[in-house]
Protein backbone atom coordinates (compact mmCIF):
# COMPACT_ATOMS: atom_id res chain seq x y z
CA UNK A 1 0.00 0.00 0.00
CA UNK A 2 2.80 2.37 0.93
CA UNK A 3 4.57 1.63 -2.37
CA UNK A 4 1.38 2.21 -4.36
CA UNK A 5 0.82 5.58 -2.63
CA UNK A 6 4.44 6.63 -3.29
CA UNK A 7 4.15 5.68 -6.98
CA UNK A 8 0.84 7.58 -7.23
CA UNK A 9 2.32 10.72 -5.67
CA UNK A 10 5.41 10.58 -7.91
CA UNK A 11 3.31 10.01 -11.03
CA UNK A 12 0.99 12.89 -10.09
CA UNK A 13 4.00 15.13 -9.46
CA UNK A 14 5.42 14.31 -12.87
CA UNK A 15 2.09 15.11 -14.48
CA UNK A 16 1.76 18.43 -12.68
CA UNK A 17 5.36 19.65 -12.70
CA UNK A 18 6.46 17.95 -15.90
CA UNK A 19 3.82 19.60 -18.06
CA UNK A 20 5.05 22.01 -20.64
CA UNK A 21 3.50 25.44 -20.41
CA UNK A 22 1.59 26.21 -23.55
CA UNK A 23 0.79 29.77 -24.47
CA UNK A 24 -2.17 30.34 -26.67
CA UNK A 25 -2.23 33.38 -28.87
CA UNK A 26 -5.58 35.04 -28.54
CA UNK A 27 -7.26 36.74 -31.45
CA UNK A 28 -8.99 38.98 -28.92
CA UNK A 29 -7.12 42.23 -28.36
CA UNK A 30 -6.21 43.13 -24.80
CA UNK A 31 -7.97 46.00 -23.06
CA UNK A 32 -4.79 48.05 -23.47
CA UNK A 33 -4.68 47.40 -27.23
CA UNK A 34 -8.38 48.17 -27.55
CA UNK A 35 -8.06 51.51 -25.77
CA UNK A 36 -4.99 52.54 -27.76
CA UNK A 37 -6.93 51.74 -30.94
CA UNK A 38 -9.88 53.83 -29.68
CA UNK A 39 -7.50 56.76 -29.03
CA UNK A 40 -6.25 56.57 -32.63
CA UNK A 41 -9.82 56.32 -33.94
CA UNK A 42 -10.81 59.34 -31.83
CA UNK A 43 -8.00 61.45 -33.32
CA UNK A 44 -8.96 60.40 -36.86
CA UNK A 45 -12.62 61.18 -36.16
CA UNK A 46 -11.75 64.66 -34.86
CA UNK A 47 -9.66 65.45 -37.94
CA UNK A 48 -12.32 64.10 -40.31
CA UNK A 49 -15.17 65.66 -38.30
CA UNK A 50 -16.75 62.22 -38.12
CA UNK A 51 -19.46 63.00 -35.58
CA UNK A 52 -20.90 59.48 -35.64
CA UNK A 53 -17.53 58.03 -34.54
CA UNK A 54 -17.08 60.75 -31.91
CA UNK A 55 -20.57 60.01 -30.57
CA UNK A 56 -19.67 56.30 -30.28
CA UNK A 57 -16.33 56.93 -28.54
CA UNK A 58 -17.37 59.72 -26.16
CA UNK A 59 -20.01 59.03 -23.50
CA UNK A 60 -22.96 61.39 -23.22
CA UNK A 61 -21.84 62.36 -19.69
CA UNK A 62 -18.21 63.02 -20.78
CA UNK A 63 -16.49 66.07 -19.32
CA UNK A 64 -13.23 67.48 -20.59
CA UNK A 65 -10.77 70.04 -19.31
CA UNK A 66 -9.04 71.71 -22.25
CA UNK A 67 -5.55 73.15 -22.48
CA UNK A 68 -6.84 76.55 -21.26
CA UNK A 69 -8.33 74.98 -18.13
CA UNK A 70 -11.91 75.35 -19.35
CA UNK A 71 -14.45 72.60 -18.72
CA UNK A 72 -16.50 71.34 -21.66
CA UNK A 73 -19.21 68.75 -22.24
CA UNK A 74 -19.61 66.36 -25.15
CA UNK A 75 -22.38 68.51 -26.63
CA UNK A 76 -20.30 71.72 -26.32
CA UNK A 77 -17.21 70.07 -27.76
CA UNK A 78 -19.06 68.73 -30.81
CA UNK A 79 -20.75 72.13 -31.31
CA UNK A 80 -17.31 73.84 -31.32
CA UNK A 81 -16.05 71.32 -33.84
CA UNK A 82 -19.10 71.80 -36.10
CA UNK A 83 -18.80 75.58 -35.89
CA UNK A 84 -15.13 75.44 -36.85
CA UNK A 85 -14.00 76.91 -33.51
CA UNK A 86 -11.55 74.06 -33.10
CA UNK A 87 -9.82 71.90 -35.68
CA UNK A 88 -6.83 69.63 -36.02
CA UNK A 89 -4.97 69.59 -39.31
CA UNK A 90 -2.53 66.89 -38.19
CA UNK A 91 -1.87 64.90 -35.04
CA UNK A 92 1.13 62.71 -34.29
CA UNK A 93 0.32 60.59 -31.26
CA UNK A 94 3.20 59.64 -28.98
CA UNK A 95 3.49 56.67 -26.65
CA UNK A 96 0.54 55.88 -24.42
CA UNK A 97 0.29 54.24 -21.03
CA UNK A 98 -2.88 52.36 -20.13
CA UNK A 99 -3.88 51.48 -16.57
CA UNK A 100 -6.91 49.26 -16.13
CA UNK A 101 -8.97 49.11 -12.93
CA UNK A 102 -11.81 46.66 -13.65
CA UNK A 103 -14.37 48.46 -15.83
CA UNK A 104 -12.44 51.74 -15.62
CA UNK A 105 -9.20 52.60 -17.40
CA UNK A 106 -6.92 55.60 -17.67
CA UNK A 107 -4.93 56.34 -20.82
CA UNK A 108 -2.08 58.84 -20.53
CA UNK A 109 -0.19 60.08 -23.56
CA UNK A 110 1.23 62.91 -25.59
CA UNK A 111 0.71 64.23 -29.06
CA UNK A 112 2.12 66.85 -31.34
CA UNK A 113 -0.50 68.63 -33.37
CA UNK A 114 -1.07 71.34 -35.89
CA UNK A 115 -4.33 72.90 -34.74
CA UNK A 116 -6.43 76.02 -34.32
CA UNK A 117 -8.73 77.01 -31.49
CA UNK A 118 -11.12 79.97 -31.71
CA UNK A 119 -9.29 81.31 -34.76
CA UNK A 120 -5.82 81.18 -33.19
CA UNK A 121 -2.97 78.76 -33.76
CA UNK A 122 -2.92 76.21 -30.95
CA UNK A 123 -0.29 73.94 -32.48
CA UNK A 124 2.23 72.30 -30.18
CA UNK A 125 2.94 69.32 -28.01
CA UNK A 126 0.28 68.23 -25.52
CA UNK A 127 0.15 65.84 -22.58
CA UNK A 128 -3.29 64.38 -21.97
CA UNK A 129 -5.24 61.88 -19.94
CA UNK A 130 -8.49 60.13 -20.87
CA UNK A 131 -10.64 58.09 -18.49
CA UNK A 132 -12.69 55.28 -20.02
CA UNK A 133 -15.46 53.14 -18.57
CA UNK A 134 -16.80 49.89 -19.96
CA UNK A 135 -20.55 50.22 -20.15
CA UNK A 136 -22.94 47.79 -21.82
CA UNK A 137 -19.94 45.89 -23.17
CA UNK A 138 -18.13 48.82 -24.81
CA UNK A 139 -15.44 51.26 -23.74
CA UNK A 140 -16.29 54.97 -23.81
CA UNK A 141 -14.41 58.08 -22.74
CA UNK A 142 -16.02 59.69 -19.67
CA UNK A 143 -13.42 62.33 -18.78
CA UNK A 144 -10.42 63.98 -20.42
CA UNK A 145 -7.77 66.55 -19.61
CA UNK A 146 -5.21 68.16 -21.90
CA UNK A 147 -2.20 70.36 -21.13
CA UNK A 148 -0.12 72.23 -23.68
CA UNK A 149 3.55 71.67 -22.92
CA UNK A 150 5.92 74.61 -22.87
CA UNK A 151 9.14 74.26 -24.81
Amino acid sequence: MKLALTVLIMTSSLLVFGQEKTSFKSDTPSVEQTLIQIEHEWNKALMAKDYKAIDRIVADDWVGVDFKGMTTTKHESIAELKAGESSNQSVEVGDMTVRVFGNTAVVIGTDTEKSTYQGKDSSGKYAWMDVFMKRAGKWQAVASQSTKLVK
